[in-house]
């Protein structure tokens, strides 16, 4: 028996063109999907939270709609942090990557709502379970454009 020789591991390569070291989360879990899961319904609840406290703080001055652009711009900082850290774990480029990553949420954003409209205007169907449903492919979309957009990473990168 002839023993092979050892060659030094690749440098580690992620998905959608990211490279380095795998996020806490991925470490952990072992899987992106699952970890932008777990992620994104903290994400979800804590951007609930926030329209509750901008609501509660100048809501009756200012009117709900003022809360949920105050609650989606604290939510959305919070939600590119943990993403980016816990997530996809990148370096550089920050105010790209920010960037990148609003325009990617906020896609989303209007897409659920021209979804949403469709459904239940159009198509009549139920709120609920239609958002529900939506917000399944809304997840999926925001996955791909994180990874493969918001977060990416070249060789030249």
């Amino acid at each position: 028996m002839s023993a092979k020789p050892v060659s030094a591991p690749d440098p580690v390569r992620a998905p959608g063109g990211m490279s380095g070291a795998p996020g806490p989360l991925m470490s952990l879990l072992g899987n992106q999907a699952v970890a932008f899961l777990l992620v994104g319904a903290f994400n979800t609840a804590l951007g609930a939270a926030w329209f509750i406290v901008w609501q509660l703080a100048v809501g009756d001055t200012f009117g709900y709609h003022f809360a949920i652009l105050a609650g989606y711009a604290s939510n959305v900082l919070c939600a590119f942090s943990t993403y980016r850290y816990l997530v996809f774990r990148v370096r550089g480029h920050l105010l790209r990557d920010l960037w990148r990553f609003v325009t990617v949420n906020l896609s989303a954003f209007l897409l659920n709502l021209g979804l949403m409209t469709v459904a239940v205007s159009v198509l009549g169907f139920p709120p609920i379970p239609s958002q529900i449903v939506i917000t399944i492919v809304t997840a999926m979309a925001s996955f791909f454009g994180y990874r493969d957009f918001s977060f990416r990473r070249t060789r030249q990168d």
